[in-house]
């Protein structure tokens, strides 16, 4: 009896767990198992390591497979201090996945030009703090409905802005230089 209790119990928690991940609307887009929900792009070498996405080598990106209009997306990452990645949202050419065809949300510590480096939004909004993030766990919350687009970054407010450029389309991880690792990767559509 005490066995078909505890099998009982463990069933429903895993359920629950589950349903938290879709609770309030987000909607999990890694399971921590596979790379099933995404289109690479370019020659980085997306894996599965220990329930995270990783590259540690090449360019590219993970593309989502669907297109979003007015969303949030939370998401973990942990890079070395070197690393160039981000994310990039409602992007025009699913082929050409840049700064010029999406908004990039930057995490890039030693960009060059310091304008837009880690929480910024590359040529549209300066981030409002400096944050490094090597080697750490950090998340990034991006928000965007209509025009507004809104980024926090371990619960600090980095962007708020308006731009019409990009209205709709796909997300993308980035993995340029140095390790990149994702977890958590969570999306919820906005009305």
């Amino acid at each position: 009896m005490k066995r078909v209790l505890a099998a009982t119990f463990v069933s429903v928690l895993l359920a629950v767990v589950a349903v938290q991940g879709q609770a309030g609307g987000w909607v999990r887009l890694f399971d921590g198992k596979t790379l099933s929900q995404w289109t690479p792009v370019g020659n980085a070498n997306w894996k599965v390591v220990n329930g995270e996405i990783w590259s540690t080598d090449g360019g590219g990106f993970l593309l989502s497979k669907q297109t979003y209009t007015n969303f949030e997306i939370r998401a973990d990452f942990w890079v070395t201090p070197d690393a160039n990645s981000g994310i990039f949202i409602r992007c025009q050419d699913p082929a050409k996945v840049g700064a010029a065809t999406c908004y990039e949300v930057n995490i890039f510590d030693t960009r060059p030009d310091q304008s837009y480096r880690t929480g910024g939004i590359v040529d549209v909004a300066k981030p409002a703090s400096v944050i490094n993030t090597g080697n750490k766990w950090n998340t990034l919350e991006i928000t965007a409905k209509g025009p507004r687009l809104m980024v926090r970054m371990n619960g600090m407010q980095m962007v708020d802005v308006e731009d019409k450029k990009f209205a709709r389309g796909p997300f993308a991880l980035q993995a340029g230089v140095g390790v990149v690792r994702f977890k958590n990767v969570q999306i919820r559509e906005l009305k």
